[in-house]
């Protein structure tokens, strides 16, 4: 499977752009999946709803399952937050992997910069990072910048960069 992050801080675009490279490489007949990163406590499961049940009496994991899909909820109590490499051992072998988040990740990314681009450059720290995507003034930079709304473009370099071109 190959990888490629989208990062970026905060209310950067990163989601819309990784929803909007789904649809892009699917439509060409990839077969994409993505992983999120978050920095707070999430919940997917709700109150009240067996599964919620399960894990509120301790259940380490619960598997709910349909005819449509299924999810697996793990629970780490104390454990320490896996690493990227662990979580993407998890997932059904598929083309691309769309990583949004983990920032400080060995894979190679795209960095997302949303106007107004206050905060700082973060390919300027991270050799990781092959190309910014921007709607603003693009930094200083020696790396590729694509305009963020242009998801083609944005798409053939992922492509290219990850050799399923």
């Amino acid at each position: 499977m190959k990888v490629y992050g989208i990062v970026g801080w905060k209310n950067s675009g990163k989601t819309t752009l990784v929803e909007r490279l789904v649809k892009e490489l699917t439509l060409r007949g990839f077969a994409v999946s993505t992983i999120k990163h978050a920095h707070h406590d999430f919940d997917v499961d709700q109150p009240g709803k067996d599964s919620h049940r399960h894990r509120s009496a301790g259940a380490k994991e619960v598997l709910l399952s349909s005819t449509r899909r299924w999810a697996l909820m793990h629970e780490l109590f104390d454990e320490s937050e896996p690493p990227l490499g662990d979580l993407l051992d998890k997932l059904s072998p598929v083309d691309l992997v769309l990583v949004e988040g983990f920032k400080s990740g060995n894979h190679a990314k795209i960095e997302v910069r949303r106007e107004p681009a206050t905060r700082e450059v973060l390919a300027q720290q991270d050799s990781q990072i092959r190309a910014i995507a921007t709607d603003c003034a693009p930094p200083k930079t020696n790396l590729p910048v694509f305009d963020l709304n242009n998801v083609t473009a944005i798409a053939e370099f992922i492509l290219a960069e990850s050799g399923l071109k």
